[in-house]
């Protein structure tokens, strides 16, 4: 059974990595803001930061309660991603971490965007989430392309309807971030914007 406050510390943790702010900050925003209902608080985190409902309901309702150890600065921020990144890429899949690094440092080339660890993979997100990435398996790496309408391609598999994404491909080594797959990339971060 999953520990639901463990589940609350890995939830704020993500929304700092998400938001770029500590808790603090975003309760300090919320209170220059003037909102005191906490429905009106949770629509103005949901539109001033992107957050999901649940993530900004949690914000919320967190006001003026005794936070966890979580607010240390963007050290703290950074450091749930980094903790996420050693999860995913444990054990047996250690191997595949430097392919992803090296696949996320192209893909800051192409601009701004969040990045949201979940337990076995990594949601990229501009106003939508144009990209998973984490391991398929021990020796190669999953990329999932939220874009319509890509070109057919034998390294292309074409998802189901309503999947999180239309299109994954997989990688093993860096040379299968070719110009294709980075084509492919781009696609799905114009098409998020």
């Amino acid at each position: 059974m999953t520990d639901p406050q463990a589940a609350r510390l890995t939830q704020l943790r993500n929304i700092q990595v998400k938001t770029g702010k500590t808790i603090a900050e975003l309760h300090a925003a919320v209170k220059a803001s003037g909102l005191a209902k906490t429905g009106e608080r949770r629509s103005w985190l949901m539109q001033t930061y992107q957050l999901s409902y649940g993530d900004a309901n949690t914000v919320a309702l967190f006001m003026g309660q005794p936070l966890p150890a979580l607010d240390g600065g963007a050290s703290a921020a950074a450091a749930p991603a980094a903790d996420a990144l050693d999860a995913i890429y444990a054990g047996a899949k250690a191997p595949l971490r430097p392919l992803h690094e090296a696949l996320m440092e192209h893909i800051h080339t192409l601009g701004n965007f969040e990045v949201a660890a979940k337990k076995s993979y990594v949601s990229l997100r501009r106003k939508k989430q144009f990209l998973m990435l984490g391991p398929a398996t021990k020796d190669s790496l999953e990329i999932g392309l939220n874009v319509k309408d890509l070109p057919p391609h034998a390294r292309l598999k074409v998802q189901p309807p309503l999947s999180m994404c239309q299109a994954t491909t997989r990688i093993s080594t860096v040379k299968d971030i070719d110009a294709a797959l980075k084509g492919w990339i781009k696609l799905a971060y114009d098409a998020a914007a």
